[in-house]
């Protein structure tokens, strides 16, 4: 099962922390979500595992994407990116000229921060692609199975009799990871936002 993961939900709040004018509590929600990260993944595991036998929803696609969809790191990084990445005076510019909060999150914010997009993006798409333990406890259905579940179930039959087939699943499970950052390298570049703030 070959799964990809949307940098959209962990960035766009942090966009939204970093973007429209400060709100009272603003610190404290990104307190808790940053210690999220302190709580180990494997720890959640049966939790979600027993919501979702209640919503009926194991043994599906969706029980492995939903708990990655958003990423306490990830939204940790973007935010520390767009502290540095989106001048003030940029945003300030843009609403002196009449463009609205959604306007400016669209069309300057996520231009300005599409290399800290990418990044959060891969990390994701990693740990989504390698994640072993949750598709484990989730997907009783073998067809279902991510690529490493998959080779470490080849790799533990007696005798290594999937041997040769294991090292050649291992080497192409690999390739999408390297497309992906080849595909995305392009954006990775610096000074987007040189010159566009007046010193």
């Amino acid at each position: 099962m070959g799964t990809t993961s949307s940098p959209g939900p962990g960035p766009a709040t942090t966009c939204w922390f970093s973007a429209p004018p400060a709100f009272r509590g603003r610190e404290v929600v990104f307190s808790v979500i940053i210690g999220a990260v302190l709580v180990p993944i494997p720890l959640l595991t049966l939790p979600l595992y027993l919501v979702f036998a209640e919503l009926h929803v194991t043994d599906t696609v969706w029980s492995v994407l939903m708990p990655s969809a958003v990423s306490p790191f990830g939204v940790y990084l973007a935010r520390i990116y767009a502290t540095d990445s989106v001048p003030d005076e940029v945003l300030e510019a843009a609403r002196m000229d009449g463009a609205g909060e959604l306007r400016i999150f669209f069309q300057i914010v996520t231009r300005l921060m599409s290399p800290g997009l990418v990044t959060v993006f891969l990390f994701q798409f990693v740990a989504i692609w390698n994640n072993f333990f949750l598709p484990l406890v989730m997907l009783s259905d073998h067809h279902k199975w991510p690529a490493i579940l998959g080779l470490f179930y080849w790799n533990s039959q007696p005798q290594q009799l999937y041997y040769n087939i294991t090292i050649t699943g291992a080497l192409i499970s690999v390739l999408p990871l390297v497309l992906a950052f080849q595909a995305l390298q392009r954006y990775w570049r610096s000074g987007l936002s040189a010159g566009s703030g007046k010193p």
